[in-house]
């Protein structure tokens, strides 16, 4: 952990790898914890209080745009230097035969969320980092399911795909700006979402902790650009990361290319 940040947002923070990352982080960096349940948010905001700290809870469902607007002015009126963007759902079911508001809040929480929150406020973060020469951090809580096409998982790992994408493709645009960005990609972990999306339990037999995965997180960002938290995938996939990396690198360059030459013309 290189940075000590001093503010940070948290969304899903009432469980699972969110509720693990509040916990793991310092005393000295001030919370912003949102989810939907009102009831667990002020029992961590009492869990984590230590004197001078300030923990803010916000109640908010990532699938309504009126929530996601109040909970980017919140953060914006406090300040973020570091934003785990964490929240996130899964069904485990037949494409054909999920819900259309299953399919739906998928996409909400995991794709639309996850953009609109990460476009209103890096502008902001950047800038704070410029007037305090500090570096801001982000984390986009992906999956290693990102990085394959799954049946009964379609739409899951698609959506976990594009959070992928964002972060890889943010974190090579936004390189000469003072903001660390970290795509992480956690296998089976023993949370709760193993029964919310009616997964068949086998596929969580080795699991690893919520707070590994988030220790991990906190470690490499600002090392690294993606992590896959279990490191048998993480050698499995080195291929699949390298050869992003290497893309990303590239078009950055071509692309900055034909914008000088267009500002030329």
């Amino acid at each position: 952990m290189r940075e000590t940040y001093q503010r940070a947002l948290i969304t899903g923070a009432t469980s699972g790898i969110g509720e693990a990352f509040a916990e793991i982080l310092p005393a000295s960096t001030n919370l912003i914890l949102t989810g939907r349940d009102a009831g667990k948010l002020a029992v961590l905001q009492e869990r984590l209080a230590h004197k001078g700290r300030a923990i803010d809870i916000l109640e908010a469902d990532l699938r309504l745009p009126g929530d996601r607007k109040k909970l980017i002015e919140r953060s914006e009126a406090l300040g973020v230097d570091l934003f785990v963007n964490n929240a996130g759902l899964g069904y485990f079911s037949h494409f054909t035969e999920t819900s259309t508001d299953d399919e739906a809040a998928m996409v909400d929480v995991n794709v639309v969320a996850v953009h609109a929150l990460t476009h209103a406020l890096l502008p902001g973060m950047i800038e704070r980092a410029k007037n305090h020469e500090r570096r801001a951090g982000l984390i986009i809580v992906s999956s290693v399911v990102g990085h394959l096409p799954l049946p009964y998982f379609a739409t899951y790992a698609a959506t976990k795909a594009f959070d992928l994408a964002l972060a890889e493709g943010l974190a090579e645009e936004l390189s000469g700006e003072p903001i660390d960005i970290l795509a992480l990609c956690p296998g089976a972990t023993t949370t709760d979402f193993q029964a919310r999306a009616g997964a068949p339990t086998d596929m969580f037999d080795r699991a690893e902790s919520a707070t590994s995965v988030a220790r991990k997180g906190m470690r490499a960002l600002g090392r690294r650009r993606v992590l896959l938290s279990q490191l048998p995938m993480r050698l499995g996939l080195s291929y699949n990361t390298m050869i992003h990396r290497i893309a990303t690198t590239g078009a950055h360059a071509y692309f900055k290319h034909l914008m000088r030459a267009s500002d030329k013309a």
